[in-house]
């Protein structure tokens, strides 16, 4: 290679070897599908945070119960969790209230067991996408490794048909490679940042469902207690 070689971005990415491109292909394109994931999760979370805080508002402003149960989004607000856990205890509490022979024991646990799966799915939900995201902060930095060691075998490899090895014939060939860490670095670190945090906000939104299921449940059980 001439010393005069261009060493832009472009240029080292346009040079480098096929293998060594198609590693760099696969991080950009893994790139692009995490900070879709990481601007997809941003706005659900936020939403069912926002979502969250206004039904407990309503909830604690002494709305009457049955009112509130028959304005709850339900399945149309997807980020509507609170409120649906609350429809699903709700729902089962009044079923089993109907039913004058059962114990309060027994219409308390089945409200909690409808909240809890109400729960268990919405939760589900929330963490969806954070597995990639913590892949790709885990694999891409091994992946652009990958494509840098191969870079770097080829350059050395070069030199075996040139007389004299000089920095000039060896430096282009492993800036190129180099080029494949730095993209999986620039691909793991945004997601490893964002997976960090969603996990925060959502262990904080569990935190916070648990504690309405286990007020809810004790508001319900003072009602269907026996005076």
């Amino acid at each position: 290679m001439e010393v005069t070689q261009d060493l832009s971005i472009v240029s080292m990415i346009v040079n480098a070897s096929v293998l060594v491109q198609l590693v760099m292909a696969l991080l950009l394109a893994v790139s692009f599908m995490s900070w879709w994931g990481i601007f997809f999760k941003l706005f659900s979370i936020r939403a069912t945070r926002l979502h969250a805080e206004a039904f407990e508002k309503d909830f604690w402003s002494g709305s009457d119960l049955t009112q509130l149960y028959e304005r709850a989004p339900g399945s149309q607000d997807p980020a509507g969790s609170l409120a649906r856990i609350f429809e699903s205890g709700f729902r089962e509490y009044l079923k089993l209230r109907r039913q004058p022979s059962l114990d309060v024991s027994i219409v308390m646990d089945g409200t909690r067991r409808a909240m809890r799966a109400t729960f268990q799915r919405e939760m589900d939900r929330l963490e969806s996408h954070l597995s990639f995201l913590a892949s790709v902060g885990s694999v891409s930095p091994y992946v652009g490794l990958f494509g840098t060691v191969w870079g770097i075998m080829n350059a050395f490899r070069g030199l075996a048909n040139v007389g004299q090895a000089t920095l000039a014939h060896v430096a282009p060939g492993i800036a190129e490679a180099l080029v494949a860490t730095a993209m999986g670095l620039f691909a793991a670190i945004p997601a490893v940042v964002a997976y960090n945090r969603y996990a925060y906000d959502i262990n904080r939104l569990a935190i916070r469902f648990e504690s309405f299921m286990e007020e809810f449940s004790n508001i319900l059980q003072r009602q269907v207690r026996p005076s």
